[in-house]
């Protein structure tokens, strides 16, 4: 399970270091082979164990086709798709592509999300986690899965 939220540094080639408290989850689960893919619903990138995308890879390619916004959807998603592997020292050089798709700068943010990592701009990432807050404050109405959800 991949979580908590760190601050890290991406160079100005597109390499960046996996934190150790996740570098050694995804040495173990998979031999740090990833695939990274963006997230269509906010600017940023997703980052699963091979083991993890493959099977998610699966779910995608299982769905309608012919509606067009799933196979926009998917379109996207397993497009930008790309496998990518941890060298030595737990680094991985993104490419320009997903670079740009997400905004990434020289600072960043991976969030875990249990079965994933989310890697943010941390300018982007500053402002989701201010409207966040301000959209689950007190006064706000929660969806019924999370009014359910026990804590």
């Amino acid at each position: 399970m991949f979580r908590g939220v760190q601050h890290i540094n991406m160079d100005a080639k597109g390499r960046l270091a996996m934190p150790a408290r996740q570098r050694e989850p995804l040495m173990s689960r998979c031999e740090g082979q990833i695939v990274v893919t963006i997230d269509t619903q906010t600017a940023c990138l997703v980052i699963y164990p091979l083991p993890e995308w493959e099977r998610i890879e699966q779910e995608i390619q299982g769905l309608p086709s012919l509606k067009p916004a799933v196979r926009r959807f998917q379109r996207l998603v397993l497009g930008y798709a790309t496998d990518l592997e941890l060298d030595s020292n737990g680094r991985i050089l993104l490419p320009q592509s997903l670079r740009e798709y997400a905004r990434l700068d020289k600072k960043l943010v991976l969030v875990g999300q249990g079965n994933k990592l989310e890697l943010w701009a941390e300018a982007l990432w500053l402002a989701e986690r201010e409207q966040a807050l301000e959209d689950s404050g007190p006064d706000a109405e929660l969806p019924d899965e999370l009014i359910s959800l026990t804590l």
